[in-house]
């Protein structure tokens, strides 16, 4: 039954741990936002958050279509040059998830009657979320009401739901109405900045159409001046005495279906809904173009649809899969995470990837540097072509970069720090385009991308482009000083709580390896090079650059400072911090927290993981341990990397404990604003930490090496994983690692640092002792919770910070 809202404790359990499902026993008005956006079912074109069918009660209504947005003033306290002048913000767009439903005139609503038992199930291989109820209403009238929703992988239009109502006990009169709503009532955002501005209906009718079963609303937005349709069709199944009306206006669409219904009979309605959107078609064409939509949905039927989503993940799964032994609750989650990964990418077709993905409005529905860091290396090595899309959006929207870096008098490409369309959306500079290093980033992607796939034609096209450019803005924004060493000052580096630092480690190190990387590409493509007008004086100018990158150590403490002087900074007092009071950034000044040692999320330590080769094994125990003692954590962004580096210097336990952080951000709504939208990065993290933490991959250059250690908690680890044409699966124990070729050529790995040949045979290795330092601590109550078992042999349940 419901529990109504603000009797639930917020600790109790939401969701079951199971391997494939999320399962929703009972419905929780009081979590209903987070499990909108848990139970969100998207393709990377068009997003439906988990609202209930019949629309309310609702946390946050959100239908959500990649890249639809409205523009608005971006105010700033003072003007400056170089600031910019208007936002993008995602909107909520027509909804068609709507199906409201009347027992004998009584409307079916969970806070009225009584709800005998209520669940919902994600289901992570068909890709389906399912819904089942048994209600009394108020009048006495017993029904039950099941609904099936996906969103098509295969059909990227179209999302469908089959809605079912049938009497427990006695015949009663049902009505059903299927709608299309534009311009929703949103509930006020709050004053956290990460939550998204709510525009007051930004969607202006232009047609309106009602036509047997189907409806369709057109509508623009009233400042960016993006057209969108939506339309709807349906099949219906019941009784003979049927009536069955359709009627539309300029922001509302809806069938109604009106019967009787005896015990033993079965309502059953089947709605398709269709989703497009330009900015350059006319109305016509995305008129004509959601018909279309709507009529190979019909003709592929529901059973066909439910058939091409379960093929689609099969395939996926095949290839993508993590097995973990030992964690229940990461089992569930590192699934949780690779499914919703996928939704992002899936169907975004050079269109770029959110934070959010389609979850939710948070961030304003923006795209970051997390996609490539974080996202994009799970799709490499799972769905590579999803991870080329976003590249090419990337490139894509190189003109707006360019006029981004001449307008801050800069060569070459300056990428926004946030943004929908391509333009710079961040106002607050110190943390916006200060940030520079997610030029680096992306290059990094680009690199990455063409080691795993060897796809010539992309990196001739694509990635030798975004690589010069980039390169040219390090070229132009650094510079060599009176020792010849060559610097990039006044620069942000991934850490938000220090700002316009010089040398940021990270920063350096990357850019170091954007110019090297585009000397050598564009040697390796010449006629494309001299196209973009690269000289051999222009890439010796990288070369010279790279070699002479300034990487401050501190000889003094023997640990490398995360920018230039920031280890002579006074450090935060921790202990005096009231622990109510994290996020720091709600509660103190940036002026405060620029000026001491105090981490917000990993930064020297992604460093560690992102560009390893540049430190010893010794260097990385001792930087890990400085920083662990400084880092807070208040971005969702950093447990994955703190996890797997400490993986990597042997403090598995550690690495455990962070590596549930990560897994179970939204499933355990751990900052407590999952109900904004899901944090991607951190559904990516539960990946990165069990591959690149546990298994210890790492790749680059042609060599894809393993160092796999598994904590006392993980009895096995088996993941999969495509390189250069071959899917690979390694098996990992506490004793050895067994490595298999699933499919493609035989491939050269590393084990340890020794490398073998895998073909058609597997290979088991035994696995390396470490020996690690102590454990190194946190910041006073900033310590992960421990993966520690309940007497029932389940992990004890996490609290949020």
């Amino acid at each position: 039954m419901n529990i109504p809202e603000g009797q639930a404790s917020v600790d109790r359990p939401v969701f079951m741990v199971e391997p494939w499902c999320v399962r929703e026993p009972e419905l929780r008005v009081d979590r209903l936002q987070q499990s909108e956006s848990v139970f969100t079912l998207s393709n990377g074109h068009v997003g439906l958050r988990g609202n209930l069918d019949e629309g309310e009660p609702h946390g946050l209504p959100g239908t959500y279509l990649n890249s639809f947005y409205e523009q608005r003033p971006l105010p700033h306290a003072e003007t400056a040059y170089g600031y910019p002048e208007s936002g993008q913000t995602v909107i909520n767009v027509t909804n068609g998830k709507v199906i409201r439903l009347l027992v004998d005139d009584e409307p079916f609503d969970v806070r009225y009657g009584r709800v005998h038992h209520h669940e919902r199930v994600l289901d992570m291989r068909a890709g389906t979320l399912t819904r089942n109820v048994e209600w009394t209403s108020p009048a006495g009238r017993r029904v039950k009401i099941g609904s099936v929703r996906l969103v098509s992988l295969t059909q990227r239009a179209i999302a469908a739901i089959c809605y079912d109502v049938e009497p427990v006990d006695e015949a009663v009169r049902i009505v059903v109405q299927s709608e299309l709503v534009a311009n929703e009532a949103l509930p006020g955002g709050g004053k956290d900045p990460r939550s998204s501005a709510i525009l007051d209906s930004p969607l202006v009718s232009e047609e309106h159409v009602a036509n047997g079963k189907k409806v369709l609303l057109l509508h623009c937005t009233r400042e960016s001046d993006l057209r969108m349709a939506a339309g709807m069709s349906h099949d219906v199944e019941g009784p003979e005495s049927m009536t069955v009306d359709t009627e539309s206006s300029p922001d509302v669409g809806r069938l109604t279906v009106a019967t009787r219904i005896e015990p033993g009979q079965r309502l059953r309605i089947v709605k398709y809904i269709a989703y497009g959107w330009s900015s350059q078609r006319s109305r016509p064409a995305l008129h004509d173009q959601v018909v279309g939509a709507l009529a190979g949905a019909r003709q592929t039927g529901w059973e066909g649809l439910l058939a091409e989503q379960r093929a689609y993940l099969d395939e996926f799964w095949q290839g993508a899969d993590v097995e973990v032994d030992g964690d229940a609750e990461i089992q569930q989650a590192v699934r949780f995470g690779l499914f919703h990964v996928l939704q992002a990418g899936a169907r975004a077709e050079r269109r770029m990837i959110p934070a959010k993905g389609l979850t939710g409005p948070g961030y304003d529905g923006h795209t970051f540097w997390d996609t490539e860091t974080f996202v994009l290396p799970v799709l490499t090595y799972t769905l590579p072509g999803a991870a080329a899309d976003v590249l090419a959006w990337r490139h894509m929207i190189l003109p707006l970069a360019r006029e981004r870096a001449r307008q801050l008098g800069l060569r070459g490409a300056t990428f926004p720090w946030r943004t929908i369309r391509g333009h710079e959306c961040s106002g607050y500079w110190p943390a916006g385009t200060a940030a520079f290093h997610i030029n680096a980033d992306i290059a990094d992607a680009v690199v990455r991308y063409v080691d795993v796939t060897q796809d010539a034609e992309f990196e001739r096209e694509i990635g030798l482009e975004i690589l010069v450019e980039t390169a040219r803005l390090w070229r132009s924004l650094g510079h060599h000083d009176v020792g010849g060493v060559f610097r990039i000052d006044g620069v942000t580096g991934p850490d938000e709580y220090s700002a316009i630092a010089d040398n940021n480690v990270y920063t350096n190190l990357m850019a170091r390896r954007n110019l090297q990387e585009a000397a050598e590409t564009a040697m390796r493509h010449p006629d494309i090079a001299e196209r973009l007008g690269v000289d051999a004086e222009e890439a010796a100018s990288w070369r010279d650059a790279a070699a002479a990158m300034l990487i401050p150590y501190d000889q003094r403490l023997g640990v490398h400072p995360q920018s230039e002087g920031f280890t002579n900074h006074a450090r935060w007092d921790f202990a005096a911090t009231d622990p109510g009071h994290y996020p720091l950034l709600l509660n103190y000044p940036y002026f405060d927290l620029y000026r001491k040692q105090v981490v917000k999320q990993a930064d020297l330590v992604l460093a560690l993981h992102l560009c390893g080769q540049a430190f010893t094994d010794e260097q990385k125990a001792r930087d890990f341990a400085y920083y662990e003692a400084l880092t807070v954590r208040d971005s969702s962004l950093s447990a994955q990397t703190q996890a797997v580096i400490a993986a990597e210097v042997g403090q598995l336990e550690l690495a455990h404990d962070y590596l549930g952080e990560t897994a179970l951000m939204d499933l355990h709504d751990l900052n407590r604003n999952t109900g904004d939208g899901l944090h991607l990065a951190s559904m990516a993290g539960a990946w990165n930490g069990l591959v690149a933490g546990f298994g210890g991959m790492r790749a680059g250059g042609g060599r894809l090496r393993f160092a796999p250690r598994l904590p006392g908690g993980i009895s096995r680890l088996t993941f999969r994983m495509r390189y250069r044409g071959s899917l690979v699966r390694v098996t990992v124990t506490a004793e050895s690692a067994r490595y298999e070729l699933l499919d493609g050529p035989g491939v050269k790995l590393w084990h340890h640092g020794e490398p073998f040949t895998l073909g058609e045979e597997p290979v088991e290795l035994p696995i390396e002792p470490v020996t690690a330092h102590p454990p190194p601590t946190q910041p006073a109550g900033r310590a992960p919770m421990p993966r520690r078992l309940d007497p029932h042999g389940h992990h004890t349940r996490r609290r949020g910070r």
